[in-house]
């Protein structure tokens, strides 16, 4: 073979084999109190996003429990495979750890949203993910056990935070200043971190839940 023909034929091999830029998405649970019984809304929104994701795109989902910053609080995790095929064999297989956990799950009593948060950091940063999005299905009430400390500046340059079904406090209702505080708190803590925050609460509008935004 000529050297030049050699030199663009392994050029060609390897544009076939490189991998294009991924989305990373990690999914955030609230296992908290009865936030449990809105998880059956969170399956749902998990499959529209394993049927949009691509092959090579990355997808992990974490709950957020009393002490969310460890290994074991992930549910799921993938990279998706570069052949359809496979990728379609991954995705039901995920599908199912999901319906399995959901179907098992129980309450936890504190709710540690920053650990969970730190946890998709770290997730999304190892898998090198072009597009980094943490959405966090929660009240947003964070509740800490005696003596944990979250004390800690996230690192969200470059991520996408979206707020899933951002449901109402009991005392939200006797005084809906507490909600509206508690979004901008965590709107300010996200911006000045480096991230970008946005809130969708009406998930049966689609287009909303796009990351494509």
């Amino acid at each position: 073979m000529k050297p030049l023909l050699l030199i663009i034929t392994l050029l060609f091999l390897s544009a076939c084999t490189q991998q294009a830029p991924t989305t990373g998405l990690y999914l955030l649970l609230d296992t908290s109190g009865t936030y449990t019984k809105e998880l059956k809304k969170a399956q749902q929104i998990i499959h529209y996003y394993l049927a949009e994701l691509n092959p090579g795109d990355s997808f992990a989902v974490g709950r957020i429990d009393s002490a969310s910053f460890s290994e074991k609080d992930i549910i799921a995790k993938v990279t998706f495979d570069l052949r359809p095929s496979k990728a379609n064999e991954q995705k039901r297989q995920f599908a199912q750890q999901i319906a399995d956990f959901i179907d098992e799950v129980e309450s936890s009593a504190y709710t540690d949203i920053t650990g969970g948060m730190l946890m998709a950091t770290e997730y999304l940063n190892e898998v090198g993910s072009a597009q980094k999005n943490i959405l966090i299905f929660s009240d947003l009430q964070e509740d800490l056990p005696k003596g944990y400390s979250r004390d800690v500046n996230l690192s969200l340059n470059d991520f996408n935070v979206i707020a899933l079904n951002v449901t109402k406090l009991r005392s939200d209702n006797q005084d809906p200043q507490q909600y509206m505080n508690r979004m901008s708190n965590w709107q300010n803590r996200i911006e000045d971190a480096g991230g970008q925050w946005r809130i969708i609460n009406d998930l049966e509008r689609q287009a909303a839940l796009s990351l494509q935004q």
